[in-house]
C-alpha cells in the first residue's frame, strides 16, 4: 500500500512539474528580456529545482560510442550476447582492425544495489581501450511479470556461471561492489567441480567480502536490525500498473532514501550550489550537477528474495568467511579456489565496504599461489572512487590492466608470468 501511494503522490504532482517547466522554459529563453537578469534566472532556477527534484528519473543510457585503441579513435557498438528475465549480458565492440591480437574479455558485474549497472559508465569507459568489455545490465524487478519466477542470491550466483560459460575461456572478471560476494562464491563453486570456463582472473573492488571487519553505518544497521525487521518493513509489492505489478520488491527509492540520509547534509549544500550555479549563469558547473544527479537519482527495485536472502548472508550471518555459505544445498568453500588470479582493491576512505573486508578474500582464498594474489588500498578515494573518477583512471586502471596481462591463459608465452609490483607499491 506504502508503494501505491507513493506512486500516486508522483503522479499527482505531476501537473506542477509540467508548470515548473514551462515557467523554467519561460524564463530561460534569451528572447524574454527578463532571462538576463538575476531575478529572471532566479525564477528558472527555482522552477527547475522543483522538476528535478520531484520527477522520477528513468535508466540512463552508456552513451559510449567511441575509444581510443591502440593510439587511435575507434567506434564502438552495444549489443546484447546474453540474455534472461533479471540480466542482459551487454558487450561493448570495438571496431578494431582484422586480424589483430585479441585483448582480455573482461566481465564486469555491476551491482544490483538500487542502481543501473549505468553507474559504472566511468569504469566500462576506462576498461575500453584495454579489454573487449562485457557488463551486466540488471533488469528493474518493478519491469519483470510475476510469471517470469523468483530471482534470489542463488539465481545470481548461476547467472554468474552461466555468464562465464557464454563468455568462454580465458575470461577475466570483475566485481564491483556487492557482486563481490556471489562473484566469488561462483568461482569456488566452479572450481570445486572443475569446470573449465573458470576465469582466468578475479578482481573484487570495494565489496563487503567479511563485514565484521571495520564495519560501517550500512553493516552496522543490518546487524542492529536483524532479518526480520527487513522483512517486514522494507518489502512491499510493486504497484499498479507496472508490469511487475504484485511481485515483492525492494524498492528502489527506499535504498536511495538511505544512501542520501548518510550524507543529506551534502546533498543539501549541492542542490544550493546548484541554484546559485544557475542565478550566476555558471552552465559548466550546473551541467555537472545534472550528469552527476540524472545517474546517482534513477534507481531500479530488487526482488525480495534477493535483497533479503543477500541482507542475511552477507551482513546479519556472515555466513562467507564463516564457512557457513550454501548454495541450493551445496557449501561454498573458496579454498577451493587454486587457478584464479586474485587481485582485490579497496578505498582508503569508503564509507559502504570499510577497510579490510575486500581484503578478507585474500585470506579465505588460501589455496590460490601467493604470487597469484595482489591487494591495493588507494589512498583519498571513497567507495564511488574505488571504481571511478581520476584517481581510479590514473592509478587503478594501470594496475587492472596489467594484473590480468600477466594472468591471462592465453598470454602465458607471450607475457611471463610474474607479481604485480605496481599494484602492490
Amino acid at each position: 500500500m506504502f508503494y501505491q501511494l507513493y506512486e500516486m503522490n508522483h503522479a499527482a504532482l505531476q501537473p506542477a512539474r509540467a508548470y515548473a517547466e514551462a515557467v523554467r522554459v519561460l524564463y530561460s529563453n534569451p528572447l524574454n528580456p527578463f532571462s538576463h537578469t538575476p531575478w529572471g534566472r532566479s525564477v528558472a532556477a527555482t522552477a527547475e529545482l522543483f522538476e528535478r527534484t520531484t520527477r522520477r528519473y528513468g535508466k540512463p543510457a552508456f552513451g559510449l560510442d567511441k575509444t581510443v585503441v591502440d593510439w587511435k579513435p575507434v567506434a564502438v557498438t552495444e549489443r546484447t550476447v546474453w540474455s534472461k528475465p533479471f540480466c542482459n549480458l551487454i558487450q561493448f565492440k570495438r571496431e578494431v582492425p582484422a586480424g589483430r591480437r585479441a585483448d582480455p574479455k573482461l566481465l564486469i558485474v555491476a551491482p544490483m544495489s538500487g542502481h543501473y549497472a549505468t553507474l559504472l559508465r566511468g569504469t566500462v569507459e576506462a576498461m575500453l581501450p584495454y579489454a573487449d568489455v562485457h557488463i551486466t545490465d540488471w533488469v528493474d524487478a518493478r519491469m519483470v511479470p510475476v510469471s517470469a519466477g523468483r530471482f534470489d542470491l542463488d539465481d545470481y550466483i548461476d547467472y554468474i556461471v552461466e555468464m562465464l560459460h557464454a563468455l568462454g575461456p580465458d575470461t577475466h572478471v570483475m566485481a564491483v561492489c556487492q557482486p563481490s560476494v556471489p562473484v566469488l562464491a561462483a568461482v569456488a563453486l566452479m572450481e570445486a567441480r572443475g569446470d573449465s570456463f573458470v576465469p582466468a582472473t578475479m578482481t573484487l573492488m570495494g565489496g563487503p567480502i567479511d563485514t565484521r571487519r571495520n564495519p560501517t553505518a550500512v553493516n552496522l544497521l543490518a546487524e542492529e536490525k536483524g532479518i526480520d525487521w527487513f522483512r517486514d518493513n522494507v518489502v512491499m509489492q510493486a504497484p499498479w500498473p507496472v508490469p511487475g505489478f504484485g511481485r515483492d520488491v525492494y524498492p528502489g527509492f527506499l535504498q536511495l532514501s538511505g544512501f542520501m540520509s548518510m550524507n543529506l547534509d551534502r546533498h543539501i549544500i549541492a542542490h544550493k550550489d546548484f541554484f546559485m550555479h544557475l542565478v550566476k549563469n555558471d552552465g559548466d558547473n550546473a551541467e555537472k550537477h545534472r550528469d552527476f544527479y540524472d545517474e546517482y537519482l534513477a534507481v531500479m527495485d530488487l526482488t525480495a528474495e534477493f535483497y533479503l536472502q543477500t541482507v542475511e548472508t552477507v551482513f546479519v550471518r556472515h555466513a562467507l568467511p564463516k564457512g557457513e555459505m550454501k548454495h541450493r544445498g551445496t557449501r561454498v568453500d573458496p579454498a577451493a579456489i587454486r587457478n584464479v588470479a586474485l587481485f582485490t582493491v579497496e578505498g582508503e576512505n569508503d564509507d559502504i565496504s570499510g577497510i579490510g573486508q575486500t581484503e578478507a578474500a585474500q585470506g579465505l582464498c588460501v589455496n590460490i599461489p601467493a604470487d597469484m594474489k595482489v591487494h591495493y588500498m588507494q589512498p583519498a578515494v571513497g567507495h564511488y572512487g574505488v571504481f571511478n573518477g581520476s584517481r581510479f583512471r590514473a592509478e587503478i586502471v594501470p594496475r587492472i590492466v596489467d594484473f590480468i596481462t600477466s594472468y591471462g591463459r592465453t598470454n602465458k608465452v607471450a607475457v611471463k608470468r610474474k607479481t604485480v609490483r605496481a599494484a602492490q607499491a
